[in-house]
């Protein structure tokens, strides 16, 4: 007689966990190493007048200073006073990482914004705003009116608005990583 016994293999998930791992891995290299030069986007670094600044006596000029090279070419930097109003200024002269603008009129007390749109070397654009006062006490002009923090200009943000491309692929990575995850566990839940 003839004893022949039957084994029945069971596939381990452990070959296919660990391809599957290798694969997200793999695609989250793939994903986040190209972006790393997103995360380094241009930002303003300083301003003068500074931000929310009040003033004794009224700028002659707008400088702004940003973390990286600027290209000459697409540099903007628009001066409004309260009623949104452009006021006038040289053309930007850029170098390097700094835009200086001249202010061409005597600017009376009051709130202004100043507005800026710059293209980083990198390609990436930026654009903010920010407000300043002048509150010259020797002035005899009669003071403008506040900038409202609801309007458009005054609401910006140097980043533009939003978050950066960098954040959002990293955000996307990482919710990729916990449905991956989740879906590992769930798995092998079900199969005990």
């Amino acid at each position: 007689m003839t004893n022949r016994s039957v084994v029945l293999t069971v596939p381990s998930s452990r070959p296919t966990a660990v391809r599957l791992g290798a694969a997200v891995l793999a695609v989250l290299v793939a994903v986040l190493i190209p972006a790393s030069p997103a995360w380094a986007h241009n930002s303003l670094k300083t301003a003068t007048p500074a931000r929310d600044a009040t003033l004794s006596s009224a700028p002659a000029e707008v400088a702004l200073e940003f973390m990286q090279r600027l290209d000459p070419a697409f540099t903007t930097i628009v001066l409004t006073d309260a009623a949104k109003r452009k006021l006038p200024t040289s053309d930007p002269v850029v170098t390097g990482a700094k835009s200086t603008v001249q202010v061409t009129d005597t600017l009376p007390n009051g709130t202004y914004t100043v507005a800026y749109r710059v293209v980083s070397v990198d390609g990436h654009p930026v654009q903010g705003s920010y407000p300043f006062t002048v509150a010259d006490p020797t002035s005899s002009a009669a003071p403008v009116a506040n900038v409202s923090a609801s309007t458009p200009a005054a609401a910006a943000v140097e980043s533009g608005g939003g978050p950066s491309a960098g954040v959002l692929v990293a955000g996307a990575a990482l919710a990729l990583v916990v449905l991956v995850a989740a879906g590992l566990l769930w798995r092998r839940a079900a199969r005990r």
